[in-house]
């Protein structure tokens, strides 16, 4: 009996020395890894799930395997919004979330979706990655919100099924579906266009039956959305392009070293080309599809008319952002 308990015992040791062998989650330095939650709501593949992942590599290497990222895609912890309250309430730790809803946190990162507002793609990436963008990050101070990095969400523009819209006077008259924002429907508007905000699920059918006329995105979620099957024509005007932002919860900050944060925040810079060179494939692969189905695509050369047609834009928000708007010039 007294050898079969000692078996049994020694057995037991085994095992639990066997399991913290192999337990697989200790840095380097041999402390157990902090495990951290981010949330995304694009779908595993998606351009910005592509940054999250990087980060992620990035932060696991930059601290030693002292903090683990394990990433949530397609919306497995929740909405947008919903993502949010979770990250302020310290309950998830990272997340990324478009810039639009987030004016709500800081009403400063609404100037990131006036049109026109970069002079070209070159300069606006400059900008987000520089200085600027770093100011602009920490308007979020205050919010338990803490910005770490842009993302690339392309540039919106418009697409309809009545006729190639090559001006903003070939607007006139034409139901367009905007975000659920006064800028939205204000931008739409000074185009010219009949601005109808309406729930992004509806559009399609919405454009099937005539409700709406046509709508405005980038490539990528005009071809995935399916829109191209009931709005023919596309005008690659480019009118505007709020990014993305990945954002850590005040909670995690606050019990990171500075030597941890610095880490963070490099490994959330260093990820934004990585997310970058994903969105610029499928923004490429999108436009082939599009094309090969048969599309009209019109790209805007002479940005002018559409420059003049958003002045009354800057008229009316101008005062708000006028800091950051001297900033960019």
């Amino acid at each position: 009996m007294k050898k079969r308990l000692s078996v049994i015992i020694s057995l037991m040791l085994f095992s639990v020395l066997l399991l913290a062998a192999c337990g697989g989650d200790d840095s380097e330095s041999g402390e157990k890894a902090i495990t951290l939650r981010l949330a995304d709501n694009h779908p595993e593949e998606y351009p910005t799930v592509i940054g999250d992942k990087k980060f992620a590599e990035l932060v696991e290497e930059k601290t030693d395997g002292r903090y683990k990222v394990d990433v949530f895609a397609g919306g497995q912890l929740g909405e947008e919004k919903s993502v949010v309250e979770q990250l302020q309430l310290g309950s998830i730790d990272l997340t990324r979330v478009n810039s639009i809803p987030l004016t709500e946190f800081s009403d400063d990162i609404g100037v990131l979706s006036l049109p026109y507002l970069f002079e070209d793609e070159e300069s606006k990436w400059e900008h987000l990655t520089g200085e600027l963008g770093q100011e602009l990050l920490d308007t979020f101070d205050g919010s338990n919100l803490v910005g770490l990095a842009f993302y690339d969400s392309g540039e919106r523009s418009i697409y309809n099924s009545k006729k190639l819209v090559k001006t903003p006077e070939d607007l006139k008259g034409l139901k367009i579906r905007v975000q659920p924002s006064d800028l939205s429907i204000n931008i739409f508007e000074a185009f010219g266009a009949s601005a109808s905000p309406m729930e992004y699920g509806e559009v399609y059918s919405a454009i099937q039956t005539g409700v709406l006329d046509g709508a405005e995105n980038n490539f990528p979620s005009y071809y995935t959305s399916n829109h191209f099957e009931v709005a023919k024509y596309f005008t690659l005007n480019e009118y505007s392009g709020p990014p993305e932002v990945l954002l850590a919860s005040q909670s995690l900050w606050d019990k990171l070293s500075d030597e941890d944060k610095k880490a963070f925040q490099e490994a959330a810079l260093e990820s934004v080309e990585y997310q970058r060179e994903a969105w610029a494939e499928l923004e490429e692969e999108s436009k082939e599809a599009i094309i090969e189905n048969g599309n009209e695509i019109f790209e805007v050369t002479d940005f002018g008319p559409w420059r003049d047609a958003v002045e009354p834009i800057y008229e009316k928000y101008g005062p708000q952002y006028q800091e950051w708007i001297d900033k960019l010039e």
